[in-house]
């Protein structure tokens, strides 16, 4: 994999990560995000306020590669268990981005004292990311039959995914 660098997000990150986005939500594939929406409103999905974090991939020429975004799953009782969003752009994909960024989730998480990870709904046709999930020790506890109206597979089904971390 070529050098990237992972920096906190940053409102001037937003021309290049809202058409990544787009892309990957106007695919059908992986988030159940609606279409069409403004810029502002993308960042408003995606940034996480302190203390939840947020993070962008960039090579060693600055070309944006992917971003995530991190945090508790729930407030108050729920709090302990984290939580993450992905997303690589079509270019990156294959280049170890999206390892890099699970690496850099995990490791935030147990610094900040989280007892595990919880994906609440990974698209179990998303085949890759499953896999990468999973060779980093989350396991499917869960799959919520037919959650998700997959574009190319019609209704197929959300995992949820657990990786604990004490």
């Amino acid at each position: 994999m070529a050098a990237l660098t992972l920096l906190p997000y940053a409102e001037s990150d937003l021309p290049d990560f809202a058409p990544v986005f787009r892309a990957i939500v106007d695919a059908g594939e992986t988030y159940a995000y609606p279409t069409g929406l403004s810029d502002t409103a993308i960042q408003a999905l995606w940034w996480e306020a302190p203390p939840g974090h947020t993070v962008i991939a960039r090579d060693a020429g600055g070309r944006f590669l992917g971003s995530a975004k991190m945090g508790a799953n729930r407030p108050s009782r729920g709090a302990h268990i984290g939580t993450a969003s992905f997303m690589v752009a079509d270019a990156a994909r294959g280049l170890g981005v999206g390892r890099a960024l699970l690496d850099y989730v995990i490791d935030w998480h147990r610094r900040a004292g989280f007892a595990g990870i919880q994906f609440n709904a990974v698209v179990e046709t998303n085949t890759a990311a499953v896999r990468l999930w999973q060779s980093a020790g989350f396991a499917i506890i869960g799959t919520v039959p037919g959650a998700f109206d997959s574009r190319a597979h019609g209704r197929v089904g959300l995992h949820v995914m657990f990786l604990k971390l004490t």
